[in-house]
């Protein structure tokens, strides 16, 4: 158990990494927490699937391949930026190392890359629109970061460098091989506001008047980049470009919301029929085809019957 105080703000918290065992099996705050996210993103974009042209029953396939693939994106993004510390002490890797997940090591930026992929292939299989299934994921991705922020509070991770602010957090941790108390910044804490506050910005705004596909995407690109770059600077946990100074997520971050940023930009400059949208596209077809065992307008009836004498001639 450790405990997290808010001396600005006069309180403190005893957090536990284990919740319960399950036959001696120990389960963790954190994924109870990251599953959680999981959870109630998957229940928000089922629920908001048909206003996007997207079936419910796709959402559950694409997460049969996404999942796994985007803790695997995740986990590689972390071994890649991060190698010496899976190297033995002979230089050479340890796969072992590499492959426990459970003791900590994914990266966001990771498990996003892998989920565009992912979609773009499955979108590919199905003949279903890219950016109209991306501005509904985008929805998910923001509620399973926004929640998923709080695993990173819980395990006493993802923190910033010290501060004096009035919302600081104190924490004893390890720095230079000494143990002992800090009063940082709360960043998991500011990314998660910062999540919440652009789910609340897309869905109240932007998704009601939105003109055309990817506007949504390109929305949470810029928004998540912008907001991860400062963030991102503030923290003391970040992976590297191998031997330079530069944050690999903080460079990634700036150049994501500024490409997203300009092609947005260019897009709600043109003009857009919202008719064009995959979802009203859709139900134009579904107009078009009658229900089983439904009669045929009488102008369709009598093509039909010409059609049958012809055919009989």
């Amino acid at each position: 158990m450790s405990t997290v105080t808010f001396p600005g703000l006069g309180f403190a918290v005893n957090v536990r990494d284990i919740a319960f065992r399950i036959f001696g099996w120990p389960i963790h705050w954190y994924g109870i927490i990251i599953a959680a996210g999981f959870l109630l993103a998957v229940a928000y974009c089922s629920r908001k699937a048909d206003r996007y042209g997207i079936k419910q029953d796709d959402i559950i396939d694409l997460l049969i391949y996404a999942v796994p693939l985007c803790i695997i994106g995740a986990r590689l993004y972390y071994i890649i930026f991060y190698l010496d510390l899976y190297r033995n002490a002979d230089g050479t890797l340890d796969f072992g190392r590499m492959v426990r997940i459970w003791d900590g090591g994914l990266a966001i930026y990771g498990g996003i890359i892998m989920a565009i992929l992912v979609l773009l292939v499955f979108c590919w299989v199905k003949k279903v629109p890219f950016l109209a299934f991306a501005d509904l994921g985008s929805f998910g991705m923001l509620i399973g970061q926004m929640i998923g922020r709080w695993g990173n509070f819980v395990n006493v991770e993802a923190f910033g460098s010290p501060t004096d602010l009035p919302w600081r957090m104190g924490i004893y941790t390890t720095v230079d091989g000494v143990y002992q108390y800090m009063e940082v910044h709360p960043t998991f804490l500011y990314e998660s506001l910062w999540n919440l506050l652009g789910f609340l910005l897309l869905a109240l705004l932007v998704a009601k008047r939105r003109k055309f596909e990817g506007q949504i995407f390109l929305s949470y690109i810029a928004w998540y980049g912008l907001g991860r770059a400062w963030i991102e600077g503030l923290r003391t946990d970040s992976l590297y470009f191998f031997a330079t100074g530069l944050r690999v997520s903080q460079v990634l971050a700036i150049l994501s919301c500024v490409a997203a940023a300009g092609v947005l930009l260019y897009q709600m400059s043109r003009p857009h029929d919202p008719a064009e949208l995959w979802v009203n596209r859709c139900a134009r077809l579904e107009e078009k085809v009658p229900e089983e065992g439904a009669e045929l307008p009488q102008e369709e009836q009598e093509e039909g019957e010409d059609q049958d004498d012809q055919d009989g001639r």
